[in-house]
């Protein structure tokens, strides 16, 4: 299991205005972790910061 500690939670600027959220922590060394803002004490999908800019690429090309 990944630490998070120390994670420095954002909001994605896309949230939804009905709370449906994500937030990301990428100040932790060598990952990034994404979780549920309705449950910031639920389980977080962590990832290498190198996955992490492959998604957001191509999600970014996507829309």
């Amino acid at each position: 299991m990944i630490d998070l500690t120390g994670a420095a939670w954002r909001k994605s600027t896309r949230s939804g205005a009905q709370g449906n959220c994500v937030e990301v922590a990428d100040n932790l060394p060598g990952v990034v972790a994404v979780r549920d803002s309705k449950d910031p004490q639920g389980p977080a999908l962590t990832f290498t910061p190198e996955e992490w800019s492959a998604f957001v690429t191509f999600a970014r090309a996507a829309k």
